[in-house]
């Protein structure tokens, strides 16, 4: 028995980490239903883990339990603050990265680019996630875990704004230009530039939510 708990902790964990990042990605959008046996099935899993990481997701609000589980609506918040809040956290970790950061790990964030230049080939939903991917690298490569822990946190406000934001072409367009700027200034080894640069950014990002907000 005690050598067993480790494992099912992390099936749990596991079967946690995809399904919120499903409805971090809005894969799962919020009232959609999360059927315990279908998920089972979907991951390989036992019921107690799956139902072991359900409620953990709704510990932290992403999901509800109501006749079943389901993909919760999610309260607007402050997004000013949370966009402060990245800004402040991704930019100095980004700086970090530029001194910390290896050849391995600079190919790495090269491929996800490469990724997201194919946008229109992949669904919204897809480029999401790569965008996600390099922005969680861009942290970790801080290797600071107090910055990962925070930054984890804005991305779980950023999905509680449950903003009805969608990125025209050319905003995608110009996101990824602005990640290859970041990408070379961590080439460079410049992390004034890539501090620079990441809080830029996430500006562009909190003026195109902005502007959303004023169109509700």
């Amino acid at each position: 028995m005690m050598l067993a708990r480790p494992a099912a902790a992390s099936i749990a964990t596991d079967v946690y980490q995809q399904l919120r990042d499903k409805i971090l990605s809005h894969e799962a959008r919020p009232g959609d239903r999360l059927i315990e046996d279908d998920i089972c099935a979907q991951l390989s899993a036992g019921r107690t883990p799956v139902r072991e990481a359900l409620l953990r997701l709704q510990g932290e609000g992403l999901v509800s339990r109501h006749r079943g589980w389901m993909v919760g609506n999610g309260a607007p918040l402050a997004f000013r603050s949370i966009f402060e809040g990245r800004m402040a956290i991704e930019g100095y970790a980004t700086r970090l990265a530029a001194e910390r950061a290896t050849p391995e790990d600079l190919a790495y964030l090269r491929d996800l680019l490469v990724q997201m230049d194919a946008a229109e080939s992949v669904s919204r939903s897809e480029v999401s996630r790569l965008n996600r991917l390099f922005h969680r690298r861009l942290v970790a490569l801080s290797d600071n875990t107090y910055f990962v822990e925070q930054h984890e946190r804005t991305q779980f406000h950023y999905w509680s704004l449950r903003l009805p934001v969608i990125f025209a072409q050319d905003q995608l367009a110009h996101s990824n230009v602005q990640h290859a700027d970041i990408l070379h200034a961590l080439e460079q080894r410049n992390g004034d530039l890539a501090e620079q640069l990441t809080r830029k950014h996430i500006a562009t990002t909190m003026r195109i939510v902005a502007d959303a907000l004023e169109e509700r």
